[in-house]
């Protein structure tokens, strides 16, 4: 692609429309700019055997540097929308999974010591048979298939440009409002983009299935990929109409192009600014049902979002960010300061706090390689994670416990819970009181002053065995918090990171459905507080269906709290009612999608 920008042409161009693959919808007005990966060329290059070490150790190397780049990347992903974080980072973590002691890798090393290649040599070598073996495979989701070769070929050049030295792309200096074109974006490229600088993606390469695709529909980045023949046409410069919903790159629009992109944008805004009139509205059905929207936080960056999105308090506080990214664990002192910034800043609303949940997908070194590890096992989604781990290790819980008692205490406005994660048996509940309890004797007699009634001490339901045994663990539990997200998984089995199976993975399983309606109604039979706080909580569609089982308390990522609140003033609770109940009569997850979105466009249509 050439650099020569549209102002240097004595005359100006006619259309070219380039058609692609819609993959992220919006429209996106703005200036071209290119951007392209320096060339990692490999010349085949055999070793001595004396040099087998030295080149192991290069690739052992390399993998390490590439494990703490992909590590970055989660880190720079911490600061996006719940959702996005949640469509993003199962990506990444397969990335680590393949830097592991995956086939990739092995075959390498293999490679490196029977055939004396070198190792960026023997990693593309063997990346190129296993994406071959991949692609040759007796399999009707050939998509499926290409998505894995993909991943590998993005890894083995990831290895290769560490052991070259050569640099990847840069996305620093994008000017602001551009419309990005490429041959092809990785899922890493995509990760780094700034949504709010980026107007719009095209790439020549790529479909509505890949991961690249996942990744910009989650950041919100109107985009157009598999756009053949896109750089040939363009030039830096260009002025260019990218339809994310039609699929349509225009180059050099027509006046009426760009008149007809304007009124499509007008109207986006003409929503977010209808949307963001409800801000002081109250959540409130249309027959007087009084709805509670709260806000999930992952980090404190995303204050200011939720004050914007008028967010009756935080109703889930995820305390990882406090451990992630240090050698060190925060002790008492540090994690007070943490929690009174929060506390203050909302400004008298609940903020319920989660101890910390460590273990699943989450990677923290301070406690994987301190001085007492802890190692969450061979398969951590299973293993030693969340309060199993807390009461294993307690003096980590006893921390925490202080922290926020403290903290309760000088807020004064009773306000702030505690929220226990991985509950499965009322056991756990058990001691985890104990050593609360316990924590506020000790602050006592140090001369702490704390209320008389110490906050609540509520369980998260996201297992199924927590959900089937909520009866019992409601009897030690002052609230329930329902987690959808991890409920799905356990409950069927699915991880979301995983291609031959993500496509199982659906909220809206009847199964899945059932244990929301069993721990909800447990917590009802006792007038105790129950809220949702998984990705369904922020799904409009979802919320006919979630009010109709009896909830009344939402909790979702601060962008999809307007959204909510639109669909929560246009419902009756007696229709509601009516239509959970004809939903869980149903045992097909595509018969239950089909009452949902029939319901949610009947909801359309009325208003």
């Amino acid at each position: 692609m050439k650099t020569e920008t549209s102002r240097t042409r004595k005359a100006k161009l006619p259309e070219v429309a380039v058609p692609g693959i819609p993959v992220s919808h919006g429209v996106a007005i703005g200036l071209v700019y290119d951007t392209t990966e320096p060339p990692s060329e490999v010349t085949r290059r055999t070793i001595g055997q004396n040099d087998v070490d030295g080149e192991k150790q290069k690739l052992a190397g390399a993998v390490a540097f590439s494990r703490k780049q992909i590590g970055k990347l989660k880190t720079r992903i911490g600061i996006l929308p719940e959702e996005a974080q949640e469509e993003i980072e199962p990506l990444l973590d397969a990335h680590l999974m393949m830097l592991g002691n995956s086939r990739l890798i092995r075959g390498a090393r293999k490679r490196i010591e029977a055939e004396l290649l070198g190792a960026e040599t023997a990693v593309l070598e063997e990346s190129e048979e296993i994406q071959a073996t991949i692609l040759a495979a007796k399999d009707d989701d050939k998509a499926g298939l290409a998505r894995r070769a993909a991943e590998v070929r993005d890894i083995a050049r990831r290895l290769i440009r560490n052991l070259t030295a050569t640099p990847f792309r840069s996305f620093k200096d994008l000017p602001e409002g551009c419309i990005l074109v490429a041959e092809e974006l990785t899922p890493a490229d995509a990760a780094l983009l700034d949504p709010s600088r980026v107007a719009g993606v095209a790439t020549e390469e790529g479909g509505t299935d890949g991961h690249t695709a996942i990744m910009l529909r989650a950041l919100g980045i109107p985009a157009v990929l598999g756009a053949h023949g896109l750089t040939e046409a363009t030039k830096r410069g260009d002025q260019a109409v990218l339809d994310g919903t039609a699929g349509v790159v225009s180059i050099s629009p027509t006046t009426a192009t760009l008149n007809a992109a304007k009124e499509r944008l007008a109207a986006f805004a003409k929503e977010r600014a209808k949307l963001s009139k409800l801000r002081r509205l109250p959540a409130e059905t249309t027959d007087g049902e009084l709805v509670e929207l709260q806000a999930n936080m992952e980090i404190p960056q995303e204050l200011p979002l939720i004050a914007q999105a008028g967010a009756m308090g935080i109703g889930l506080l995820r305390t990882e960010f406090l451990f992630m990214n240090r050698e060190d664990l925060p002790d008492e002192e540090a994690q007070v300061e943490a929690y009174t910034q929060i506390v203050e800043a909302m400004e008298g609303q609940p903020v319920t706090i989660r101890v910390l949940d460590w273990g699943g997908e989450k990677d923290m070194e301070a406690l994987a390689e301190g001085v007492a590890p802890v190692h969450a096992g061979s398969n951590p989604a299973l293993g030693l994670r969340g309060l199993r781990m807390l009461l294993k290790r307690s003096e980590l819980l006893e921390v925490q416990f202080a922290a926020v008692l403290r903290v309760a205490a000088a807020s004064g406005d009773g306000h702030v819970r505690l929220l226990l994660p991985m509950v499965t048996i009322p056991e756990e509940v058990r001691q985890a009181r104990e050593v609360y309890d316990r924590v506020a004797r000790r602050l006592r007699r140090r001369g702490e002053k704390l209320p008389e009634k110490l906050p609540p001490l509520g369980v998260m339901i996201e297992t199924p065995g927590a959900a089937l045994a909520a009866d019992a663990i409601a009897l030690e539990a002052d609230f329930f918090a329902i987690g959808t997200n991890d409920l799905a998984m356990y409950t069927l089995a699915v991880d979301r990171s995983e291609v031959d199976v993500s496509h199982l993975y659906d909220p809206l399983h009847p199964a899945v459905l059932r244990l929301v309606q069993f721990a909800t109604e447990a917590a009802l039979r006792l007038r105790m507080p129950v809220s949702v706080c998984g990705e369904m909580a922020g799904n409009p569609r979802l919320t006919p269906l979630l009010l109709g089982l009896g909830l009344r308390t939402f909790s979702m990522n601060a962008s999809a709290l307007p959204r909510v609140k639109q669909a929560v003033r246009g419902l009756d609770i007696g229709d509601c009612a009516r239509f959970a109940r004809r939903v869980m009569e149903q045992s097909d997850p595509a018969r239950i999608r089909e009452l949902v979105a029939g319901f949610a466009e009947g909801i359309t249509e009325r208003a």
